[in-house]
């Protein structure tokens, strides 16, 4: 049932479907777009909010071990940022991202986002060439849907942890969150 809340969520809007084709016509390996994009929108809606969070950005993760080039990334925010206006767009590939992390090379884009800070940031989401939305979520979809906030098991740094949700002020913005600290 979580699949499902979470792909109707997304289904009833018009910007999340053209935002789904875009990163679907880069053509990458294993993209999706994750992090706060993804669990800032289901908080909103579970919160009862009309107008949705503002984003830092949109997170477009994808897989490719054998171009790791951090240029390449640079590349494709261009190409997503262009004509955009207020919406900034950050590609990474999680093929390198374990060098800067500390973390044992990533086996895929999913694999990487467990080590990501936290569970329910760890969800993603991407449209197939038959236009059917897919999730990808390492760690399930119970923690984002009971709005709990809880460290990865992959995540070392429990203090970076800490520090990272009371600097992004989560429980104001949503104060029904559950803290597991």
């Amino acid at each position: 049932m979580r699949h499902e809340e979470l792909l109707y969520t997304y289904m009833d809007d018009p910007q999340v479907i053209e935002d789904l084709k875009r990163i679907r016509e880069l053509g990458l390996p294993q993209t999706c777009i994750a992090a706060g994009y993804v669990r800032n929108r289901v908080w909103d809606k579970l919160h009862g909010y009309v107008a949705l969070t503002p984003l830092h950005d949109i997170d477009v993760i994808y897989y490719d071990p054998g171009n790791t080039l951090e240029e390449r990334d640079h590349h494709w925010e261009q190409l997503l940022n262009r004509g955009q206006i207020n919406r900034h767009w950050s590609v990474k590939n999680q093929a390198r991202m374990h060098e800067r992390n500390g973390d044992p090379p990533y086996a895929s884009a999913e694999d990487a986002m467990r080590y990501w800070p936290e569970t329910a940031t760890a969800v993603g989401i991407y449209m197939d060439d038959q236009d059917i939305v897919h999730i990808v979520a390492p760690f399930g979809l119970d923690d984002l849907f009971e709005m709990r906030v809880r460290k990865s098991p992959y995540f070392r740094n429990t203090t970076a942890f800490r520090v990272r949700v009371f600097q992004k002020e989560w429980l104001d913005t949503w104060p029904l969150l559950i803290m597991d600290m």
